[in-house]
């Protein structure tokens, strides 16, 4: 069920802010384990909590926003290695910032939110592509 097409609700930024907070966790985390053993394999547990975000991820960005049309989730019964994940993961947080951007605008010198919903004004950052 992806937003696009619909209107962009309240709902939908506290949806992405959590897929984003998720994302960029479970980047750090394996970024760490990737440095140390790149070509180490992911264990199942941990294969199956980062499918669980990423098929989130999936839903929402659709397929507008997805980085790859053909990946949907890693497979468990052939485990993809920490560099692997990092890479994948770091593509995600990329299009989560292209969805973001593409859903903000300037207003009295703060970053906003485009919700149609509400007429609460819900703050964020730069842009990314802003911030260099």
């Amino acid at each position: 069920m992806s937003i696009l097409g619909s209107i962009m609700k309240k709902e939908n930024v506290d949806k992405f802010e959590k897929l984003k907070v998720q994302l960029d966790s479970l980047h750090q985390e394996m970024s760490m384990l990737a440095k140390k053993s790149p070509n180490d394999a992911v264990n199942t547990f941990k294969i199956k909590l980062i499918n669980v975000t990423i098929a989130s991820c999936n839903e929402f960005f659709g397929v507008q926003y997805r980085p790859f049309a053909d990946f949907n989730i890693f497979s468990v019964d052939e485990l993809p290695t920490n560099s692997d994940i990092t890479f994948i993961i770091s593509q995600y947080i990329e299009c989560a910032e292209k969805f973001r951007s593409d859903n903000i605008r300037q207003q009295g010198g703060y970053w906003l939110w485009n919700i149609t919903d509400s007429k609460e004004e819900v703050r964020t950052g730069l842009p990314k592509k802003l911030s260099k």
